[in-house]
């Protein structure tokens, strides 16, 4: 458009600088006119009942006002937003251009909260307070990875047993050990009472079940017969410690490796063991080691692989009226399981070898394998409506200078604890599967 044809404002003399449904625009005083005057602009032509322009191209033009007028008012509440933001107290604010030290990330969300033990050991203010006194001491720092509690105490003592008042529902999950396949809970207190149904192998649920239609004026009839224990145990301490150089427990990197690499994999892979084999007295609650678990084995002579064995075992399960929703197993048996063959050298179960992080599954079971569980050997169950692991706190870090002689060789001890106990409550839920021997 040839802006010398443009008009010009008859009283001011100003030449239009261009033409919108037919008629001129011309130039705010002082530049070109802001969003709020395009606005009021359109909007006036918008209310014009005797406006005969091209009203497409004023609508069109509008909805581009309101759109960038949108935009500026999301970045002027971004802006308010973040200068408004404060980072927790006790955290060192970083100088401009300084990289962020480890732990100070947020999570997968972008909460800036600690995500682990780790992080949290290393956000703590206790731990900056202890390196501000010289490293002298010693300091702890929970991070709870269980639901939260409430604790009511007495000099330190909680004042009433932590009852379990019945079975918990089933809810599905994807764990990569032992302890998430349970569901997990926190216990107020340092003993732990629940109840075990103790009834015994159900062949059917006509043996027990005995709920019909029953006509007006007729007596019920009562279902049964059940038998329960009450279970009375305490909650167990698993804990271990490493040294560390004071060197190492200055820089929050070699800190965070040897808390997560070393202490809390060290704690989880014990606790597993303690879920499966645990003797329930002065260890937690294994299930193995529960009477009442339910027991499948081969016959004898028999020549079922692995994958069947399994199979018919997952029956027995569905037979107690308590379906299994996972199995753990030894490494060694879930690989002649992954690669069992057919009579034509096809593999029976198939799986994707090119991502290992896909959750494993047979026979539409979680499978999660452990060296916890030994080879030959299975256990198949309804993890979550069979039993749950109750926990006291969560993985508590310790460090301090003041052990033995590692005051004189300038080393400090870091010490990982966490106190929980496993409550096997319904047994049947449960089914211990023992192999074939191999031919």
């Amino acid at each position: 458009m040839n802006t010398h044809s443009l008009p010009r404002h008859p009283r001011t003399g100003v030449r239009a600088v261009g033409i919108v449904g037919g008629r001129p625009v011309y130039p705010i005083k002082g530049g070109a006119p802001t969003l709020l005057e395009q606005r009021d602009e359109v909007a006036k032509l918008l209310a014009d009942d005797s406006y005969d322009g091209d009203v497409d191209e004023l609508l069109k033009r509008a909805d581009d006002i309101a759109a960038k007028i949108e935009q500026a008012n999301q970045r002027d509440a971004r802006l308010r937003q973040l200068r408004a933001a404060n980072l927790p107290a006790g955290d060192p604010q970083p100088n401009p251009g300084q990289r962020q030290q480890p732990g100070m990330q947020p999570d997968d969300q972008g909460t800036p909260h600690p995500v682990n033990a780790a992080e949290a050991f290393v956000r703590s203010a206790a731990l900056a307070h202890f390196r501000a006194n010289g490293a002298v001491g010693k300091f702890s720092v929970e991070h709870r990875d269980a639901p939260t509690g409430t604790v009511t105490t007495t000099n330190g003592v909680p004042t009433r047993p932590e009852r379990v008042p019945g079975i918990i529902p089933q809810n599905p999950d994807f764990p990569l050990l032992i302890a998430n396949l349970l569901d997990r809970q926190t216990s107020s207190g340092n003993t732990l009472e629940y109840v075990r149904d103790t009834s015994g192998p159900v062949e059917g649920a006509g043996t027990w079940n005995k709920a019909a239609v029953v006509p007006e004026g007729t007596m019920k009839p009562q279902s049964g017969p059940f038998s329960w224990d009450t279970i009375t145990t305490s909650l167990k301490t698993v804990a271990h410690w490493v040294p560390i150089t004071r060197q190492a427990a200055d820089d929050d990197g070699q800190m965070m490796g040897y808390i997560n690499g070393r202490l809390t994999y060290g704690l989880e892979y014990k606790l597993d063991r303690q879920i499966l084999t645990g003797n329930g007295t002065t260890e937690m609650q294994g299930i193995l080691t529960t009477p009442g678990i339910g027991a499948y084995q081969p016959g004898a002579g028999s020549t079922d692989s692995k994958l069947i064995t399994l199979r018919k075992a997952k029956t027995q399960g569905e037979l107690a009226l308590y379906p299994p929703d996972a199995v753990v197993l030894n490494p060694l048996d879930w690989q002649d399981i992954e690669l069992d063959q057919d009579g034509t050298g096809q593999f029976r179960v198939i799986t994707n070898v090119t991502e290992g992080a896909a959750a494993l599954r047979i026979w539409g079971l979680q499978v999660v394998t452990s060296v916890a569980m030994a080879a030959g050997t299975a256990l198949l169950g309804g993890y979550r409506t069979g039993a749950t692991l109750w926990e006291r706190q969560g993985i508590t870090i310790l460090m301090t200078d003041s052990h033995a002689d590692l005051f004189l060789a300038n080393t400090l001890v870091i010490l990982a604890e966490r106190r929980a106990n496993v409550a096997v409550h319904t047994p049947r839920a449960f089914v211990k599967v023992t192999f074939a021997a191999a031919p």
